[in-house]
């Protein structure tokens, strides 16, 4: 299922404009369909220190059945990087707020940057999912300066709280991965540029139960359709093109183990990821969106956002 793009040519590409950025009264999306259910969100966020040095954090929550949730930071490009790890049920660990110094190895004679994590998840409501919905906050410190500031708290309250040397650093996030089960309809929400909107996401798996002689995919945006994909037996891997505030969207998807592996066997992945150029490629990696070497590489200013779904149906 790896770099499955590779094998579209750039006429494949159309582009929709149906995409929108308000509610639409003519949404088609039957309200007795039943979401899948997120399992995991990981996500990957780059900050830039004072000294100008980047750092990536991969923030990783997961919904434990039974057993409540856990959240894992892990830090910078090595293998296997540095990490901070957080059980949150009562029966795994009980200290649901607090703090911790993670040691980060680097390099440079100077030492090893200093990083402290602050948590408070003592009233967190994740609403069913693997991460909290409100209620929470979690910030790291690096070398005493904010690199990353998640949840309820603002950033002049963190700063007045964790008392820092310097301002908040600059941090971004810049990919975003989903792992649900369930069935065939799948919802979520993401924001595609620095300080757009956040949109609602709809992916729908049309043809099970429904008579429809051929099975179609639909994707909404806004409750609109953005995207419809016929004929799935010959057109089970594609991308097209949309755009979402006024920004070019490559939407790709892999439909291959829903049509051809026995059912629960195999997952569909999907992905948008945003263009900062003309010169952009399309790709679509299965295991890790996108490689952090490559974002290493980046330039700081690319404006680029990806989301990668990865949804398994139950038998």
């Amino acid at each position: 299922m790896r770099d499955i793009v590779s094998c579209f040519s750039e006429s494949s590409v159309s582009v929709s404009q149906s995409a929108c950025t308000s509610y639409s009264s003519n949404a088609c999306i039957s309200p007795v369909l039943t979401p899948s259910v997120r399992n995991s969100v990981t996500s990957l966020y780059r900050t830039v220190l004072s000294s100008q040095k980047q750092l990536l954090i991969t923030v990783r929550w997961l919904r434990i059945h039974a057993a409540g949730h856990s959240l894992t930071i892990e830090f910078g490009t090595d293998d296997p990087p540095p990490s901070f790890k957080l059980n949150t049920s009562p029966r795994l660990l009980r200290k649901k707020k607090g703090s911790k110094q993670v040691e980060l190895p680097s390099p440079s004679p100077s030492g090893h940057p200093r990083i402290e994590v602050f948590w408070d998840l003592s009233n967190a409501r994740f609403d069913g999912g693997p991460e909290p919905a409100d209620n929470f906050y979690v910030v790291v410190v690096v070398d005493s300066e904010i690199a990353l500031i998640l949840g309820d708290i603002t950033e002049e309250a963190a700063l007045k709280r964790f008392k820092p040397e310097t301002e908040a650093t600059k941090f971004r996030l810049i990919s975003r991965r989903e792992d649900c089960s369930g069935s065939s309809v799948y919802s979520t929400r993401a924001r595609f540029g620095p300080g757009s909107p956040a949109h609602d996401i709809t992916i729908r798996f049309a043809g099970e139960n429904e008579r429809l002689k051929h099975p179609a995919l639909v994707v909404y945006v806004d409750r609109r359709v953005a995207m419809q994909a016929k004929r799935l037996m010959w057109n089970f891997r594609g991308n097209q093109m949309i755009f979402i505030d006024g920004l070019l969207v490559d939407l790709m998807w892999d439909l291959h183990d829903w049509l051809f592996r026995p059912p629960g066997s195999g997952s569909a992945v999907f992905m948008f990821r945003t263009r900062s150029g003309l010169d952009s490629r399309l790709w679509l990696e299965e295991n890790l969106l996108p490689a952090k070497e490559e974002v290493n590489n980046n330039n700081n200013n690319r404006a680029e956002f990806s989301l990668l779904i990865r949804a398994r149906k139950e038998v």
